[in-house]
């Protein structure tokens, strides 16, 4: 999916809220919007979840903790993404990843019943979140053959053109990311040491390729021949 169809399909759906709120939370009660800061958490690993989570605005990380205590990062997601509980038995099942806002963040948070409800009626705004999830599990089966099959250099080149064709703002060089990732987060999304990819990181400003902070990585053009 490029950034220009990620944008339409997340527009269209704001659009579907934004037209008429008032009157969606008449027929679907439980639909409330909020706005969280940078770092606040919309539900945690362990937590039973019963509740659709609609993201309008804002970048949110998913993580999980390994059985050893270590947090692993493992997508990262915009404007237009559905997560939470889509599970279709009454339980409420424990969820198995934490998300947590990465800066300002608004969204929709919809109780199951409702949702389900909102799909039956809706079907072109059920076909806009069948293709943003399926989009998502196609990242990550590609994530998974890259970590299997690419070595550690060019998956980071992959995941930073990944990361600049969703959460990339034009900038003179090329894409600055307006998001805020640690070196910790990227080795996180492909699969491979801080250490290692401290290092590729650093020779890829040496090369040219991209400019980091600790605040913001700016992706250069020079990148987007390297692949």
């Amino acid at each position: 999916m490029t950034l220009i169809e990620s944008n339409n399909k997340s527009n269209l759906i704001n659009a579907f809220f934004e037209c008429d709120l008032k009157q969606l939370q008449k027929d679907y009660p439980s639909i409330k919007e909020i706005n969280v800061s940078n770092k606040a958490f919309l539900y945690h690993q362990g937590n039973r979840c019963s509740d659709v989570f609609w993201i309008k605005s804002g970048i949110v990380k998913l993580s999980h903790i390994t059985e050893e205590g270590i947090e692993v990062t493992i997508t990262i997601l915009g404007k237009g993404s559905a997560l939470g509980c889509f599970w279709n038995n009454s339980a409420s099942p424990e969820v198995e990843e934490t998300v947590q806002a990465l800066g300002e963040v608004n969204f929709y948070r919809i109780a199951k019943s409702d949702f389900r409800a909102l799909m039956s009626h809706q079907a072109e705004l059920a076909w806009h979140v069948f293709e943003e999830i399926y989009a998502r599990k196609q990242k990550i089966e590609r994530k998974l053959r890259t970590v299997l099959t690419q070595p550690v250099e060019m998956r980071v080149i992959a995941t930073l053109l990944e990361l600049a064709e969703i959460f990339g703002i034009k900038c003179t060089h090329g894409y600055a990311l307006e998001i805020h990732l640690t070196q910790q987060e990227v080795a996180d999304l492909v699969g491979a040491s801080r250490s290692v990819v401290s290092t590729i990181l650093n020779d890829f400003r040496n090369r040219g390729m991209l400019n980091y902070t600790r605040e913001q990585i700016c992706i250069n053009d020079a990148a987007f021949i390297s692949l």
